[in-house]
């Protein structure tokens, strides 16, 4: 399997010449292999001894066992079992470490069940032949979702005033609530997730919207401005409310700091829905606590579950969701689907989805 930059053309030409091993092609994250497999045998797996491996009903299974005609899916129910299924199976779902992966002689592809891959990508995989796939986009849905409600608990004094007048049994109204329409808004990252919260946004909240991506990519049509990553300390004045959704990369790590959020507007407030290592905590606890900015909600935090004697239990107006904005039924409904229809891909030598650039993390 070789992995090279080529162009759309290129690309046809090399489907259409039908190498005889299997070939992965990087152009826009395109990975086939051709000729298709003979038979698939997937692996659920998990690097940790602490998380259990993806698990799946029954229904479920038969509906990715259904994508190609010898497909077999294996839920192992030991280490010891996982370790004799390795040798023989092309697929993991899930994710692995070196020693696994050096024992999976025969892995051709990998389908993590994250979006973030900082903490599933190692050496030996980066450099290895096998394909890795994620979830993007398929929890942007419910992270969206969340995003616009700690907004408006923000902004509409839900967290501040109301939910702990209701614990005490009190009525009193506030006044000093903040309307969002036709504020603007600024992302950061426009993958599923920055693209879905910009979307229900603009059309929610008739809001502007500025964005910057490190990939070439088009603008939406609700998105005003799109820029590439350097454009951010200009961005950020400009911003009513700063979103934080770009994978965690080497050189995403730390990005929002006290030069960002000395930057903000004091009315302004910022979100974070990617992963914790993007945040000087320290930073934001004190532009909470001395007013540089009017509010902050997070998902994820550095360290989880948070420490009880972290300063951000006593920041004020600061929303935690404890790392659980993904989260709904149809959340599973998509992640099978999408497990599904990428076996149907490998299954039939078509380009699989959600590639991940392994040099790049994400």
């Amino acid at each position: 399997m070789t992995d090279n930059s080529v162009s759309r053309r290129l690309f046809l030409s090399a489907v259409a010449a039908a190498p005889a091993a299997p070939v992965l092609i990087a152009s826009d994250r395109i990975a086939i292999f051709d000729p298709p497999p003979g038979r698939v045998r997937i692996v659920t797996a998990t690097a940790s001894s602490v998380v259990p491996p993806p698990g799946y009903t029954p229904a479920e299974v038969r509906q990715i066992e259904s994508q190609g005609k010898d497909v077999e899916i294996t839920i192992p129910a030991s280490r010891d079992e996982l370790n004799r299924l390795l040798p023989e199976a092309d697929v993991v779902f899930g994710a692995l470490n070196a020693e696994m992966l050096a024992k999976a002689k025969s892995l051709r592809w990998m389908q993590a069940t994250e979006a973030g891959m900082e903490k599933l990508l190692f050496p030996e995989l980066v450099r290895s032949d096998v394909v890795v796939t994620n979830m993007a986009r398929m929890f942007a849905p419910a992270i969206s979702e969340t995003a616009i409600g700690m907004l408006l608990s923000l902004t509409r004094g839900l967290n501040k005033y109301y939910i702990p007048q209701f614990e005490k049994r009190t009525f009193n109204s506030e006044r000093h609530l903040v309307e969002v329409d036709g504020m603007t808004m600024g992302i950061v990252g426009m993958g599923g997730i920055g693209s879905a919260t910009a979307m229900r946004a603009h059309y929610g909240f008739n809001m502007r919207i500025l964005a910057t991506d490190a990939k070439p990519m088009a603008k939406p049509i609700f998105v005003d401005t799109l820029r590439e990553p350097a454009w951010l300390m200009e961005m950020v004045p400009q911003v009513d409310i700063l979103v934080s959704a770009a994978p965690c990369t080497r050189e995403t790590e730390g990005i929002f700091n006290e030069k960002v959020f000395r930057a903000m507007k004091k009315t302004a407030y910022f979100i974070n829905l990617s992963r914790g290592a993007l945040v000087e905590e320290a930073a934001l606890a004190r532009a909470l606590k001395e007013g540089w900015i009017a509010g902050a909600a997070l998902d994820p935090t550095r360290d989880e579950p948070l420490p009880s004697s972290h300063a951000f239990w006593d920041c004020p107006n600061l929303i935690l969701t404890c790392h659980s904005a993904g989260f709904s039924p149809q959340r599973q409904i998509r992640l099978v689907g999408l497990l599904a229809d990428n076996v149907r891909r490998y299954s039939s030598g078509l380009p699989l989805m959600n590639v991940v650039d392994k040099q790049r993390g994400y």
